[in-house]
């Protein structure tokens, strides 16, 4: 074996080990349809707070009654929901479609890595709610969102470290201008999303 040979054979192992270490089942499609979704709830969330005839103006405080809470709730366990099944179907379709496991011990680490933060800012998010810090919201999505994204990005996609870096930097301006939260929201769940979905394909599929 001559030093030609020699190179593209490490060059084999060592792309068949970075496979083997990361999560290369996430599908850019199901990230645009992701975002897709969230602008859709996003827009919903907008009319249940302001109705169809409000004015996009700045506003640092809100006035929630107890049904207009029930109802962005439900629409944000929509989103939730239709984001979830939406990511695991076609992760599993590209996973079947390259002879993968989608559940291996990568997974399983990025899942780990994702859940702290995630379930963190879930929780933080509840006690804002309780105490009627609606502004702040928003925000504080964004960033624990982000932070989860950096936390899982070791195994996956480059793209998704700048996903959540970006989010994170969206949340940090919404705390600046808690008036726009909803506006944020959108940009880094919806638009943000898409954009990353729609690299992802590009480059890997």
């Amino acid at each position: 074996m001559n030093q030609q040979d020699l190179i593209k054979e490490i060059g084999h192992i060592r792309s068949m080990m970075e496979k083997s270490s990361k999560v290369l089942s996430i599908s850019g499609i199901s990230g645009v349809l992701i975002g897709i979704y969230a602008l859709l709830g996003a827009a919903a969330g907008y009319v249940v707070v302001y109705g169809f005839d409000s004015g996009f103006d700045y506003r640092d405080h809100y006035v929630m009654e107890p049904v207009i809470i029930k109802n962005l709730i439900f629409i944000a366990l929509v989103v939730l929901i239709t984001s979830l099944a939406t990511g695991l179907w076609m992760a599993q379709r590209k996973a079947k479609k390259a002879r993968q496991l989608i559940w291996n011990p990568s997974s399983k680490a990025m899942l780990l890595a994702m859940a702290i933060p995630l379930m963190t800012g879930g929780l933080f998010t509840l006690l804002l709610l309780s105490k009627g810090y609606f502004s702040l919201i928003g925000a504080t999505l964004l960033i624990f969102y982000g932070l989860s994204l950096t936390s899982g990005s070791v195994y996956t996609f480059k793209e998704v470290r700048w996903l959540g870096i970006l989010e994170i930097l969206l949340g940090l301006l919404a705390l600046l201008l808690p008036g726009y939260g909803l506006w944020f929201w959108a940009f880094g769940f919806g638009v943000l999303h898409i954009i990353y979905g729609f690299i992802v394909h590009k480059r890997y599929e």
